[in-house]
């Protein structure tokens, strides 16, 4: 088969070096949802139904999905999380609207607690491999990781529905509770922050998180002494959140935490971390072999998104 037939990699030679190794990569070992994915960011084809399709085959019902769409969790019962990965998905393909977004909050509405937001994962779970650092409980309780995660993609989106004000309260009081915390946490109500309503509250807010973040040294400022920064409890070894990790473009709130040269720094140190087969690696545990060869289109795409928005592509 030529290279026409395999997404027409040879009408790229002007394309940087970087974005065609992991073009290659994409093609030989991603999965169709990176591929088509990739299609529509990088300017492949204009429509995002083909992306949509690929979505619609991890639908676990009316809203809900599973199957593996969030590689790490696994099986057919629809969790949170999956939630939050397809909304990110339908806004990448173009269809986050109505029909497609409505469905997905009336199926959120059925495992929402009583403070109003999600947990990250369902005693559903509990019934399938997972990984150890998703524990599943008889009696799950919302999660500011899953609930901030829905809510950007939702609030981008213009959709009203019954489920979006107890959700929207649940983010303000778990972001302004927020005080020891780890990164991903930090990253999910960083996903909230940028589309909450409430603009100056979202700014200020912001800014307090990089304050905590900063002193708590929760991102590795110089990818060249890690021994300088602790890895978070529970995380993997070498698992480090950069700057890009919490400003992921030039317009993001936590933008303004990093000066010109800790986000040079960490750009440099992202595009410096190609693998040799055009994929980045993923920097959490690797508990599966298969999930490890899922995520990694997923990791390779982010990547690439992140070194465009910086004009690094």
């Amino acid at each position: 088969m030529n290279a026409n037939k395999t997404g027409r990699i040879a009408d790229r030679g002007g394309a940087p070096a970087i974005l065609r190794r992991a073009e290659t990569f994409l093609w030989t070992s991603g999965r169709v949802l990176e591929q088509r994915r990739f299609e529509v960011l990088f300017g492949r084809v204009a429509d995002g139904s083909g992306l949509a399709a690929a979505l619609a085959a991890y639908e676990a019902g009316p809203g809900a999905y599973a199957y593996g769409l969030e590689p790490d969790i696994r099986g057919p019962e629809p969790q949170p999380l999956a939630a939050a990965t397809a909304l990110m998905i339908l806004e990448d393909a173009g269809r986050l609207d109505a029909d497609a977004v409505v469905p997905i909050l009336d199926w959120l509405s059925t495992v929402t607690t009583a403070e109003g937001g999600v947990p990250a994962v369902l005693p559903t779970l509990g019934a399938y491999p997972r990984p150890p650092w998703l524990p599943v409980s008889g009696e799950p309780v919302a999660d500011l990781l899953s609930t901030g995660q829905i809510l950007g993609p939702v609030l981008r989106s213009g959709v009203t529905h019954p489920w979006i004000p107890g959700a929207v309260e649940f983010a303000r009081q778990g972001v302004e509770a927020m005080e020891h915390t780890h990164p991903y946490g930090v990253e999910s109500a960083l996903m909230f922050l940028e589309a909450a309503p409430d603009r100056d509250w979202a700014r200020e807010q912001a800014d307090r998180l990089g304050k905590l973040l900063r002193e708590q040294r929760m991102v590795l400022l110089d990818p060249a002494r890690p021994e300088d920064t602790p890895v978070a409890p529970g995380y993997a070894p070498g698992e480090y959140h950069l700057a890009y990790d919490y400003a992921p473009s030039p317009d993001s709130l936590a933008r303004a935490w990093f000066s010109d040269e800790e986000m040079r720094r960490s750009l440099d140190h992202l595009a410096a971390s190609q693998d040799s087969d055009g994929a980045w690696p993923i920097t959490w545990a690797k508990w599966s072999a298969t999930t490890e060869v899922e995520a990694r289109p997923g990791a390779t795409v982010k990547a690439l998104r992140v070194l465009r928005g910086f004009g690094r592509l």
